[in-house]
């Protein structure tokens, strides 16, 4: 095995398990923080597959944007301080069976695989190439889910203060 085939499996196996305990530990910040870490993995997949700027978006999009959003929605609401609800719903036992199904597909197919995998060509505007499809035509779609982020992380605030505020007069 070379160093690159451990890292690789290092950094996979990191990212599962991070994954695996944001669904299912019971504390909302603390699921948020697995996902942080699950995404940082992602992107030291991509960085060693050589996927720089998808590394970089990864990075920056993901982890710097929307999971810290998340962290930050989730530390403004008050019920992350005690879960109340059940650890599994109606539905465990189902998506427990497709997750055992999905790893018997891979476990079989994986092994059968033609390894290794030789790189495509890859152009050498590829970034400007890329940089010009989301400018061009994805500009409205994510400049209108920013603007959803902030109305969401502004609509937390809002409903911790009025609880607050409830809470204040009470006493």
């Amino acid at each position: 095995m070379t160093a690159q085939q451990f890292f690789f499996i290092l950094f996979a196996l990191i990212t599962l398990l991070s994954g695996l305990r944001c669904v299912t530990t019971r504390d909302m910040f603390h699921a948020a923080l697995y996902l942080v870490i699950s995404l940082f993995g992602v992107a030291a997949m991509f960085a060693q597959l050589e996927a720089g700027f998808l590394a970089a978006a990864q990075l920056i999009v993901y982890v710097g944007a929307v999971a810290i959003l998340i962290i930050f929605a989730v530390m403004l609401t008050r019920g992350m301080a005690q879960p109340t609800g059940p650890q599994l719903n109606t539905q465990a036992g189902l998506a427990a069976v497709v997750a055992g199904a999905m790893m018997f597909i891979l476990l079989r197919v994986l092994p059968n695989f033609n390894y290794p995998v030789q790189p495509a060509d890859v152009p050498v505007d590829s970034i400007q190439q890329i940089g010009q499809s989301i400018v061009g035509q994805f500009v409205l779609p994510f400049e209108v889910a920013s603007v959803l982020l902030l109305a969401a992380l502004v609509g937390a605030i809002y409903i911790a203060r009025e609880r607050k505020k409830k809470a204040d007069e009470e006493d």
